[in-house]
């Protein structure tokens, strides 16, 4: 039996409303319309996957909720008539709806026939169930690829055990921590510049496509790699925006996985950005801020969030992991993903949306970029979480391909 992490506790409360809500999701087009017998067949595989599953309860206070097996699913969601590929994206941002990793299935799978011939496949699922990575493993097993690896078992077996382990190190960090003093509160969520309401969605998206052989050498000649060119353009597209800060700061997610897993296994670091700054010296800051992980403030113990009521471990962990910008890279998804059994696949992305959310739960972060590398292109996913500045998913997009442009890049918008 699998025992909740405390990630996956974290993104259980935004879940439960203490927090931003937040989904994962991947999207696939493909070039022809896709057999609904086969998506019949993804849909059963991943249902008995790794996705199967929900949270429950512990009976010990102290022990960590755990994982159960799940067979429940939302059936196959199959939008109405043709869908026009211009709203495309508008349709795949109301994917993660209704979404419930305790008492209800946590992932759905999605489809719509496009304008163009070809059709989009969505599977969204709540992050307390995978993060980006994660959920390309999930599908990878689903397609029949190497299989990923259940999440870890328990150290102990008994709820009373693993409250008694739980308990131990709370006790023992804390004494040690408040021996150096009371620690410090993370930054919480902090937009005084702009209206207290604002009309219309809080989000808006946009995708874009390059070729692989032209981002790396726009990356080899800024000095850079292909992560610190990406990293440079989310930071330029904010200030584009029209973002008033000199500096800003990046939320960099790290993935810790040692084997595949589907389950959240990253941590966070940041770096701050000057307007001075380029890949170069992006690369830099990277590269060191990989080697530090952000920790709980003042070195408290991590798990003390896991044995406190839901309210004060959001409290205490509030805005933790919140900066101006998130730029989360993927990788290389596995290759088994660039088909969906004989429907070849013109692109493929994964990113994070943000189900309900509104204009009371806006966090600190503006835009989120999340970067993915498939055969012979990167898939730049964009999410704006800045509607006093970024009214339109057109205004996103245009402000993307100008920007990229700006670098020498050749984008394809979805």
């Amino acid at each position: 039996m699998g025992r909740l992490s405390v990630v996956d506790e974290i993104f259980l409360r935004t879940h439960r409303g203490l927090g931003t809500p937040v989904a994962l999701q991947g999207l696939w087009r493909t070039a022809d319309v896709v057999d609904p017998a086969l998506l019949a067949r993804v849909h059963d595989a991943l249902r008995s996957g790794p996705l199967g599953r929900r949270v429950v309860r512990p009976r010990v206070a102290g022990a960590r909720r755990s994982w159960r097996p799940n067979v429940r699913a939302h059936p196959i969601a199959r939008a109405d008539g043709v869908l026009p590929v211009a709203e495309l994206l508008d349709w795949a941002d109301s994917q993660g709806d209704q979404l419930d990793p305790e008492y209800g299935p946590g992932w759905r799978l999605s489809t719509a026939t496009l304008d163009d011939g070809g059709s989009v496949v969505s599977l969204a699922c709540s992050h307390a169930l995978a993060d980006g990575r994660a959920l390309a493993l999930a599908v990878d097993d689903a397609l029949g690829g190497a299989r990923a690896q259940p999440p870890n078992p328990a150290v102990l077996d008994s709820d009373w055990s693993d409250a008694q382990r739980q308990w131990s190190i709370v006790l023992r960090g804390t004494a040690a921590a408040l021996r150096r003093g009371i620690p410090r509160r993370p930054a919480a969520r902090n937009r005084p510049e702009e209206p207290c309401t604002i009309g219309g969605s809080t989000t808006h998206s946009a995708i874009l496509q390059c070729s692989a052989a032209e981002w790396d050498r726009a990356a080899a000649t800024s000095g850079g790699t292909a992560n610190s060119l990406f990293i440079h353009l989310v930071a330029t597209m904010l200030w584009d925006s029209g973002f008033p800060n000199e500096t800003i700061e990046a939320s960099l997610p790290v993935d810790t996985r040692d084997e595949p897993r589907v389950d959240n296994d990253l941590a966070m670091t940041q770096i701050e950005i000057g307007r001075a700054d380029t890949p170069a010296t992006i690369r830099t800051s990277a590269r060191s801020a990989y080697e530090r992980r952000m920790s709980a403030p003042g070195d408290m113990p991590e798990e003390l969030l896991q044995v406190v009521p839901d309210r004060l471990a959001y409290a205490l962990s509030e805005g933790a992991g919140e900066r101006d910008i998130l730029c989360s890279n993927i990788g290389t998804l596995p290759a088994s993903l660039r088909t969906l059994g004989p429907h070849r696949c013109t692109g493929v992305a994964a990113r994070a949306i943000h189900p309900g959310l509104t204009t009371a739960q806006l966090p600190r972060t503006r835009l989120s970029g999340y970067l993915c590398r498939i055969g012979d292109d990167y898939v730049l996913s964009l999410v704006s979480i800045d509607p006093a500045r970024i009214e339109s998913a057109a205004a996103l997009g245009e402000l993307a391909v100008r920007t990229a442009a700006a670098t020498g890049l050749r984008t394809r918008a979805w």
